[in-house]
């Protein structure tokens, strides 16, 4: 037993994906051990085997979801309650199933490339993946073993894979060494989580991740205009003397003419404004002329403030 010791109270123990994959995999043991036909018959239908490439190739997702018995779903399962919550946390409810698939895959792909034989079944390959992301991403965190004895995390996921790696070259290059398990599936979904977690797309995304963390939250209040730095005041003796000199200037300056006021026409009398109205009758407003218009706006203005 162990379990990790971690400061992420704030959220909640189960999150969505790790909480769908685990009823999954839950429901489908179910229906293992209740369904009125022996439980290997469930396992060859979700299971893999090399002849299923033939036409059965949507068993390379399926064999994540059957286990080979209730010790080795409950292992698994385990693991990625341990692990999986924070690096949802972390990342995101679609990224995390993105990687768990892939993960699997990887290990489905590596059972395939190398040890080729018997029935590929369980969520491990997907687990190890998890088990080595939490273990990049909070290395030097501690967890319980045997609920006990504090272990960081890179020594015990570290651990897990130099077996599953020794006992996997072993069973491929002596005939002797058979455990019936698939060591290189769970090595392959180490190797597909390293490869994936070094893409260029992951990286650049883990560092705007953390830019954006360290970046204090700004207060939603409105923007206030920044008043603009006053000049430096000028020594008295040198304002007063600009003065005098403005003064002297002005009284020595002759003030230009004034313009003489143009003459304002009369306004229009009423018989003219009676032969302006029947011209606009006649000929249209187009037809006055700017005089004409003027003349008929100030009679109206006359007209409008009596």
């Amino acid at each position: 037993m162990s379990y990790a010791i971690t400061d992420d109270a704030d959220h909640p123990r189960l999150t969505p994906a790790v909480q769908g994959l685990l009823a999954v995999n839950v429901v489908i043991f179910f229906l293992q051990v209740t369904l009125p036909m022996p439980p290997e018959d469930l396992q060859l239908l979700l299971g893999f085997r090399m002849e299923d490439l033939q036409g059965a190739w949507w068993k390379a997702l399926t064999y994540m979801f059957v286990h080979g018995g209730f010790w080795h779903l409950l292992g698994n399962m385990y693991m990625l309650w341990l692990f999986g919550p924070r690096l949802e946390h972390s990342w995101s409810s679609g990224g995390f199933l993105r990687y768990y698939v892939l993960c699997g895959l990887g290990g489905w792909l590596a059972h395939i490339m190398l040890q080729r034989d018997g029935l590929l079944m369980g969520a491990s390959a997907a687990i190890y993946g998890v088990m080595y992301a939490y273990a990049r991403q909070w290395k030097d965190e501690e967890i319980y073993f045997f609920g006990v004895v504090p272990v960081k995390v890179k020594w015990f996921v570290g651990a897990y894979i130099a077996y599953d790696l020794t006992m996997g070259l072993a069973s491929l290059y002596s005939s002797t060494v058979a455990t019936g398990t698939a060591h290189l599936a769970h090595v392959g979904g180490v190797l597909t989580g390293w490869l994936y977690l070094r893409t260029p797309s992951s990286q650049s995304l883990e560092r705007l991740r953390q830019r954006i963390s360290q970046i204090p939250d700004v207060p939603d209040d409105p923007p206030r205009a920044v008043p603009r730095q006053a000049p430096r005041p000028r020594e008295r003796g040198s304002e007063a003397d600009e003065v005098v000199a403005k003064s002297k200037a002005l009284a020595a300056k002759p003030a230009p003419p004034r313009p003489a006021p143009r003459p304002v026409p009369p306004a229009a009398t009423g018989s003219e404004l009676d032969r302006l109205l029947d011209k606009i009758s006649a000929e249209g407003i187009d037809s006055l002329t700017s005089e004409e218009r003027r003349r008929l706006e100030d009679a109206s203005r006359r007209l409008k403030d009596g």
